[in-house]
């Protein structure tokens, strides 16, 4: 009579397991091949995203569209603005990992930025109206946080093949291409890092939204052209 009681309750975990295994299966396929999430970890892209907003990445925006001036993008930045190890320890990693995946926490290799300099673009900082300049063409920055300089380091690179030129729109705040120039690659992440473009915030509710992509056209002021 026990026994008979019991063996429902053992299915009953059982298929509840197996529920939960199937939906972290399906969700770990959807990320991995459509959306992911990304916990915004710094002030570096005010006032796009604030610290401690969650945002959706589609994977498959630059499949149809190639990444132009302007996206913002989050990428992989192993190898380029992060250490190939973060010397943490493989239980730190996990769980760091774990949070990440979850949107709860930002990642040590994950990053945001803006596209700046895209594959053979000359950037340069700055002109005599303290503008970035891409190509001789200064560059309009709408996106720029109020109050902020385009650059308070200047520069001239041109980005090589494969490679894009990231700055953060917060840029008093960022850490980004500028402040690797001195490293190997000098701050270039290569394209086939990109993992996505953010789509949607979900995170706070009093900010859920659509992130709107800039427009197509020339991103340089009409007097630079």
């Amino acid at each position: 009579m026990d026994q008979t009681k019991r063996q429902p309750r053992k299915l009953g975990w059982r298929f509840a397991l197996l529920a939960l295994a199937l939906a972290v299966a399906i969700s770990g396929l959807i990320r991995s091949l459509w959306l992911d999430v990304y916990y915004i970890p710094s002030e570096s892209m005010e006032p796009l995203f604030g610290t401690g907003d969650r945002i959706l990445v589609s994977r498959t925006d630059f499949n149809s569209e190639p990444i132009r001036r302007g996206d913002a993008v989050v990428f992989d930045g192993r190898g380029t603005f992060a250490p190939l190890n973060s010397g943490n320890g493989p239980a730190l990693d996990a769980v760091s990992a774990a949070g990440h995946w979850l949107g709860i926490t930002g990642s040590e290799t994950t990053y945001i930025k803006r596209v700046i300099g895209l594959p053979g673009d000359h950037v340069t900082c700055c002109d005599a109206d303290h503008r970035l300049t891409v190509n001789g063409h200064p560059l309009a920055e709408p996106y720029l946080y109020h109050g902020d300089a385009p650059s308070q380091q200047n520069f001239s690179v041109i980005v090589p093949a494969g490679r894009l030129w990231l700055l953060g729109d917060h840029r008093a705040k960022s850490a980004d291409s500028r402040s690797l120039l001195g490293a190997p690659g000098g701050g270039m992440v290569p394209v086939d890092r990109v993992i996505g473009r953010p789509v949607q915030i979900i995170w706070p509710l009093d900010r859920f939204g659509p992130v709107h992509r800039p427009p197509a056209a020339d991103t340089t002021t009409k007097d630079g052209q």
